[in-house]
């Protein structure tokens, strides 16, 4: 038997892919959930009219300040539609002076490992039961609505805004992502507007980029509502904008790192106006500093600067955080990072108005 031969026995046609493949579980088509937990009428009406509002926010159209709050991440859907509840009619009361959306983040970036969110790990048990986090992130998705509350996702796996993204009136690109090339086709392609979060390092220049990017055509892989393979051609997304984080050269929420980055945010035509997350690099991870954060910001804000178009809260019922369990947790108190409680919460809120009238008058 010759040397070629003997390879050509040796190698199998199943031999060489898949090696490192535990499993690959069918998920629904993107069309049949949907159809199983439809938009509502009502429902489909305010995820139009919001993404209107926040567009004309972020365009500087519209003097209001937006304001995306809720928990760093949903875990329980009962605690999350509690908060909805809550957040309702304060954000009603509040509408002349604030866009508010409801921060509902279902996937969760991680720099090493840990729980990855509802959709990846929905029992916190490492069963993966993914077809069932689906079903859940659209429920809640769903029941926030139902409240009248608008909802913001990060979006993070490439294909899991066909299974929600309809029921989403503003979404981000995290911190680890405005560099990604998928993340920028994806954005270009999404039908709200888009922050993108300056770079983990505290670069703004990866988020400026980042929305100018999405702001083209792109053509890239992706799926179609019945889940088949699909080319997917964009027309682009002229409403992404920056969002100023921090990172690990230090906070940038302050007036001169703001003024600064207005200046990166200008010199690319995207508008001098940008969103500022007072959690993450901005106030050390820390919910008693976050809050310090946010009345910084208003005062910024009644100050006068129109620069500053929106602000980030994690914000959840009970302050602090715990560590992801399958049971025995703390009802509405945040598995990732930690959160200002409810009470905080609604007292920043009513801040945050009053600089927002502050600053139009």
């Amino acid at each position: 038997m010759s040397a070629h031969s003997s390879l050509d026995t040796l190698i199998d046609a199943h031999s060489t892919n898949d090696l490192r493949i535990r499993a690959l579980d069918p998920l629904p088509a993107p069309a049949t959930m949907l159809a199983e937990l439809p938009l509502s009428d009502r429902s489909a009406e305010l995820v139009e009219r919001s993404r209107g509002e926040v567009r004309d926010v972020v365009h500087g159209t519209d003097d209001r300040l937006l304001v995306i709050v809720g928990p760093c991440s949903v875990h329980d859907p009962a605690a999350a539609l509690d908060y909805a509840r809550r957040l309702a009619p304060l954000a009603q009361e509040l509408a002349d002076d604030l866009v508010v959306v409801m921060r509902v983040y279902f996937e969760k970036p991680r720099t090493t490992v840990g729980w990855k969110g509802l959709i990846n790990d929905p029992g916190m048990d490492e069963s993966f039961d993914v077809n069932r986090g689906l079903r859940l992130a659209r429920e809640v998705l769903l029941g926030v609505l139902d409240e009248g509350v608008p909802a913001a996702c990060e979006f993070l796996e490439p294909t899991s805004p066909q299974y929600i993204a309809d029921a989403v009136s503003w979404g981000a690109i995290g911190a680890r992502n405005p560099e990604s090339q998928v993340h920028r086709q994806l954005a270009s392609g999404l039908s709200m507007p888009i922050g993108f979060k300056n770079a983990t390092d505290g670069d703004v220049q990866a988020a400026v980029d980042g929305c100018v990017t999405a702001a083209a055509e792109h053509t890239f892989f992706g799926i179609d509502a019945d889940g088949r393979a699909a080319a997917v051609a964009t027309t682009g997304n002229p409403d992404c904008h920056v969002i100023l984080r921090g990172g690990r050269s230090g906070p940038n929420f302050d007036d001169a790192s703001v003024a600064d980055a207005l200046d990166v945010v200008g010199a690319a035509d995207l508008g001098r106006r940008l969103v500022i997350d007072a959690s993450h690099g901005n106030s050390g991870k820390s919910h008693v500093r976050q809050a310090e954060v946010v009345r910084e910001i208003a005062g910024s804000v009644a100050a006068g600067n129109h620069g500053i178009s929106g602000i980030m809260m994690e914000s959840f019922l009970v302050a602090g955080a715990q560590k992801p369990a399958p049971s025995g947790l703390v009802y509405g108190q945040s598995v990732t990072d930690a959160c200002i409680d409810w009470d905080t919460t609604a007292e920043l809120l009513t801040e945050l108005a009053a600089a927002s009238r502050a600053r139009r008058a």
